[in-house]
């Protein structure tokens, strides 16, 4: 769940991201997992969800480091990557690296959090495909 306020936008990365509404200071704890916001399923659990709802769900999760794919419930599945990101993702939050503006696009590094971009790469972190 992000800890922080922010909107959707159109992104100059990748189609829409998602932007802080306010300056951020660095080093600030912006996300957390939250169960009552955030989905974590076993690749069963999305298995079982009906198409189109499977693609549409798949479009925005990622695998965690334990094998369960994570669906963020706010706009946070609206990270885009950058091999440079103002986010960092180790550990169990997602803290800023560095002073954001009001305005600016959140980004982190899928690397660090994905095991689908581990693995495949890029160009399938974003659509993650359960067989």
């Amino acid at each position: 769940m992000l800890l922080v306020a922010s909107y959707l936008a159109q992104s100059t990365i990748h189609g829409i991201g998602v932007f802080t509404a306010n300056f951020i200071p660095a080093n600030t704890i912006i996300w957390e997992f939250n169960p009552a916001v955030d989905w974590r399923m076993s690749a069963d659990d999305v298995t079982a969800f009906p198409e189109p709802y499977r693609s549409a769900f798949t479009a925005y999760m990622y695998v965690d480091d334990e094998g369960y794919y994570v669906l963020c419930g706010d706009n946070a599945r609206y990270f885009n990557h950058s091999a440079t990101p103002n986010c960092d993702d180790a550990g169990a939050y997602t803290r800023t690296v560095r002073d954001i503006q009001a305005g600016e696009e959140l980004t982190c590094d899928y690397f660090v959090f994905d095991e689908i971009t581990r693995q495949h790469g890029l160009e399938v972190s974003s659509f993650v495909r359960v067989e």
